[in-house]
């Protein structure tokens, strides 16, 4: 019996023992949609040895073009603009900016409405150092009446731009045209060809877009965008196409679209493929979130594709909606989202905020001085001089903190654009609600308060991005919350293309400056 004792007892330790050897499963570590939050429409990405960077559409908005860099493809860090300085031939419409990289040098092809014309025409510009924005060498593409969306690649050594024509001219469709471009990819050297055409009858709508190109294996593949991109009504959805040959003939894959909207996220398309080290596929390209949707703009999202050995046509490996959660790109370490608060006092911070500006309007003269951001009245827009922020999620408090004045009037607004904003401001000793709808300036509401009150604070409450609750008070004092806060709905503020931004303006005498002591954002 001891014997058998001793067998079971060697047989139920050794179990034990294989059982404590045998490996915990590998945890995985995900990422949460967006990963580049708020408004930033048509993103394009590349990389260069280890490091990711991103650039996206601004729209009206300068400067022009936000840039991000990244380690892993979820954790973004903004770099500044592409332009810090508009070009003087552009007026507006700055979509859709695609980076690429050879020998050394950045490129950006974007697009930018003319001046001169009003017409929408592809630019380029360059640099050596990314974080020292671009060198603009000015328009490389003018298609007939419209052309957005360039994308470059580069097939046995030659480089090639590929764009959209926009279908405005007689008798020709919506298509997406190539043509071999110069060594140095500063201009068009080759006849336009071909690469495929929007179908009216089908799920592109007439539409097609936002192309992103890349060779793998025998096979040159592409995903593409179609139907109403932007808006409340939006219908954006993703399709594939292939070629053996840069020139086509392009197939389209039998299965479009890839890629469409859900509950989670709205309206997916224009994105860039991105090649990990380890050789994963990802698409980082832009949606509406189905919460805050028009209010916070299209996001940056990212969604990987997987391959089909047999078939060699590729597809998202989480079904055909944007993924709300994911496996990592690195596979591996913690992947912490980056808080997205901030908040300066000017009177110890030296924290320089990405301010933006309305690109249609003189660019805002500010500067940081005795111990506080000091914007100039100097803008004859019955918007003032706004200074803006990009809303990254619909639910949040903003607030300033400023010293009141006779002269000029201190506002938080929220801007949607020139002809269509929401204030809330104080100075002549009054506390003022006002809006600005279809050109039409109207005041809401207005409170009288003693002279004795000088430091002012202002704060709003948004939910969902569409709901905003105004508040103010004063260091020291008490106010009666009945009279100190007002609420308001302003479905109409979001414009076709792109979301609000929150800041502060100021109206009053010209050369007179404003005296704004705090900024600050919490997002909930």
């Amino acid at each position: 019996m001891k014997f058998l004792s001793g067998v079971l007892l060697l047989t139920l330790f050794g179990s034990f023992n294989c059982l404590a050897q045998k490996p915990a499963p590998a945890r995985v570590i995900t990422y949460r949609n967006p990963v580049i939050a708020g408004d930033f429409a048509d993103p394009s990405v590349i990389r260069v040895g280890d490091t990711y960077y991103a650039v996206g559409t601004s729209s009206e908005w300068g400067p022009a073009y936000p840039i991000y860099s990244s380690k892993d493809l979820v954790n973004w860090a903004y770099l500044g603009p592409v332009f810090a300085e508009l070009p003087k031939w552009t007026m507006g419409s700055y979509w859709a900016p695609e980076l690429f990289f050879r020998n050394g040098t950045f490129y950006v092809y974007y697009t930018a409405r003319r001046r001169a014309d009003k017409q929408s025409v592809i630019g380029v510009a360059s640099t050596k150092d990314i974080t020292k924005g671009f060198k603009d060498h000015g328009v490389i593409i003018e298609w007939t009446n419209e052309a957005i969306d360039a994308y470059v690649v580069e097939d046995k050594g030659k480089l090639f731009i590929t764009w959209k024509a926009y279908g405005l001219d007689k008798d020709r469709g919506i298509e997406l045209l190539g043509a071999e471009l110069s060594p140095d990819g500063l201009k068009v050297t080759g006849k336009e060809f071909s690469l495929i055409k929007a179908d009216p009858t089908g799920w592109e709508g007439g539409g097609a877009e936002g192309q992103a190109l890349f060779k793998r294996g025998n096979y040159w593949y592409m995903l593409y965008s179609g139907n109403a991109c932007c808006g409340d009504r939006c219908d954006y959805q993703v399709g594939l196409a292939r070629a053996e040959k840069l020139q086509g003939p392009w197939v389209k894959y039998a299965g479009n679209p890839v890629l469409f909207g859900d509950d989670a996220w709205k309206c997916p398309g224009h994105g860039t493929v991105v090649v990990t080290p380890d050789r994963r596929y990802f698409y980082l390209h832009h949606a509406y979130n189905g919460t805050d949707f028009t209010f916070a703009g299209r996001q940056g999202v990212l969604s990987e594709l997987v391959w089909d050995e047999t078939t060699q046509w590729p597809a998202f490996r989480y079904g055909k909606t944007t993924p709300v959660q994911a496996e990592s790109p690195t596979g591996a370490g913690l992947v912490p989202q980056h808080s997205l608060n901030f908040s300066v006092n000017y009177e110890r911070d030296t924290l320089r905020l990405p301010w933006v500006f309305d690109a249609g309007l003189p660019e805002p003269k500010f500067e940081i001085r005795a111990a506080a951001l000091a914007i100039e009245c100097e803008n004859p827009a019955m918007t003032g001089n706004f200074l803006g922020q990009t809303i990254k999620k619909g639910n949040y408090t903003f607030a300033t903190e400023f010293v009141s004045k006779d002269d000029v009037f201190q506002n938080i607004v929220l801007y949607g654009d020139a002809r269509n904003a929401i204030g809330y401001g104080a100075g002549h000793n009054r506390i003022e609600l006002w809006q600005i709808k279809d050109g039409k300036y109207e005041t809401l509401k207005t409170q009288e308060f003693p002279d004795k009150y000088k430091n002012i604070r202002l704060e709003l409450q948004s939910r969902f991005g569409r709901f905003y609750t105004f508040s103010w008070a004063v260091k020291g004092q008490k106010i009666d919350s009945l009279t100190s806060s007002v609420q308001i709905e302003a479905p109409w503020l979001p414009r076709w293309d792109r979301a609000p931004r929150v800041g502060v303006s100021v109206t009053g005498t010209p050369n007179q400056k404003s005296e704004i002591k705090t900024v600050e954002m919490k997002y909930d």
